[in-house]
């Protein structure tokens, strides 16, 4: 299971050496997922921003938090105030989103998250709407040097406000790793399966933990020095980028 953004790439320019790292991993032979919280593109948009990249992978291989998100909506019949930015809107277009809301649906949504449509949330949740935040990741790397404010200070301000408590969707929801490893055919091997991400909390903390995945950090990305220290578990590894671990982990010398 990879994460994408800060992992992957950053932007637009994927980290050092990582399309061929990829292409490497594949030839391997090992089963691939792309286990992203990214709320601001949909799926299709994702897919088709990857392979500009120059990234070797199919459409099916996604497995994102707003795909889980859309699932739990439709499971609980809700009718939801979505805090999601204009391009991840078309993933929902075949859900009810009449008033009056019964759900609140928070993502990363920077055009989305000012106090008017944070004040609208509110009202919502004091109207009896659920909350349900997509994750609750406290910043991500918008640039190689520079963390901007995830979804997760939004959420717990709204959690805050309202004495409710969020319903989490995404990474490192339990549940999410869960219907990641059903898509693979591996729920009953957990343990024959690697996270790698950037974020030691948001990638590889409690599901992924609690579930006995493999768990890799890379230093990219979001990654500031000292992070591999704040995992309530040792991880399984550290490395500086995806591709060195690929190297280190799966290719072999040739004398072998």
């Amino acid at each position: 299971m990879l994460d994408i953004s800060g992992t992957l790439h950053i932007n637009y320019r994927p980290t050092p050496n990582a399309v061929a790292a990829l292409a490497k991993l594949r030839a391997t032979g090992v089963k691939i997922r792309f286990v992203t919280n990214s709320t601001k593109l949909t799926d299709e948009h994702l897919f088709s921003k990857l392979v500009g990249m120059g990234f070797e992978l199919d459409r099916s291989e996604i497995f994102s938090s707003l795909s889980a998100a859309k699932q739990e909506i439709k499971r609980r019949c809700y009718r939801p105030l979505l805090l999601l930015e204009d391009d991840a809107l078309p993933q929902f277009s075949d859900i009810d989103q009449s008033k009056p809301y019964n759900a609140v649906v928070v993502g990363l949504a920077p055009s989305k998250l000012d106090y008017a449509h944070m004040n609208q949330a509110f009202q919502a949740l004091l109207d009896g709407a659920d909350l349900v935040g997509i994750h609750r990741a406290r910043y991500f790397a918008s640039s190689e040097h520079e963390l901007s404010l995830g979804p997760g200070p939004f959420v717990t301000a709204l959690e805050s406000a309202t004495e409710k408590r969020a319903h989490l969707v995404g990474k490192p929801a339990k549940a999410f790793y869960q219907l990641a490893l059903a898509d693979m055919g591996l729920l009953d091997e957990p343990e024959s399966v690697a996270m790698v991400g950037d974020d030691v909390l948001a990638d590889l903390g409690d599901g992924a933990q609690d579930l006995g995945l493999q768990r890799f950090l890379v230093r990219t990305g979001k990654y500031r020095s000292g992070d591999e220290n704040k995992a309530s578990t040792p991880l399984s590894g550290t490395f500086d980028s995806f591709a060195a671990m690929v190297h280190e982990l799966f290719i072999l010398p040739e004398s072998q």
